[in-house]
């Protein structure tokens, strides 16, 4: 271990032991994967060095790069450090951002987030029973994405409900879903019988009386709906 006194940048350590990375690299190296500022006694603690030394060696690289002109700079907000990108690369970052990075959802995402937005919240397999295929990948991807979340469970069967997020309301402009437009003419009324048909509801099926002979053979036929890939 470094004493106290040691040049850290130099990379010396003490005798026959193998050089290790500059204080300034290890605090460049946490800083790059922090998500919010770093205060500089964590940085002391974690790198087992004196706060006065973090604190100067910190101050160095922000007038390093300042002097540079990067492309980030070093910001002292918060109580804390933290890397940010420069001011004047703001319009080069936005448009990087908006449209080099913009992914699109798939039709069977899109569609499959329409279903959960007008029958939240809504089971996975009512949700298959809507669009007629297996949604569990779309689903998956859909939660992954941010952009759906789990609701709690349903009280007679025990299946995992799902709702649309916050993020979801953004990404569309939405101040709520009471703002979402009408629907009624894609989606079918009863989504109960929908399901029944194609046989993915199994926690309920109701059967009448004068038809029972009939509905496990109809069930049959209709099997489970069929994997959907890609989102």
């Amino acid at each position: 271990m470094l004493n106290d006194n040691a040049a850290v940048t130099s990379g010396e350590g003490e005798p026959g032991s193998e050089p290790g990375p500059s204080l300034e690299a290890c605090l460049e190296a946490i800083l790059l994967v922090v998500d919010e500022p770093v205060a500089e006694v964590v940085l002391a603690q974690v790198l087992e060095r004196p706060r006065d030394e973090v604190a100067r060696a910190l101050r160095e690289l922000a007038s390093s790069y300042d002097e540079q002109h990067r492309g980030y700079d070093l910001r002292q907000v918060a109580g804390g450090w933290r890397f940010y990108t420069r001011e004047e690369c703001a319009p080069v970052v936005e448009r990087f951002v908006r449209d080099g990075q913009e992914v699109r959802l798939t039709q069977a995402a899109l569609e499959t987030l329409a279903v959960v937005a007008y029958r939240q919240p809504v089971s996975r397999s009512r949700v298959s029973a809507v669009r007629g295929v297996n949604c569990d990948a779309v689903m998956r991807t859909l939660t992954l994405r941010g952009l759906v979340e789990e609701a709690g469970t349903e009280h007679e069967t025990g299946a995992i409900l799902y709702r649309t997020t916050g993020y979801f309301l953004e990404r569309l402009g939405l101040a709520s879903l009471d703002e979402l437009p009408e629907l009624a003419p894609f989606l079918p009324d009863q989504i109960e019988d929908v399901a029944n048909q194609a046989g993915v509801v199994p926690e309920r099926i109701e059967v009448p009386a004068d038809q029972a002979g009939e509905a496990p053979e109809q069930i049959e036929e209709a099997g489970e709906p069929r994997d959907e890939q890609g989102t």
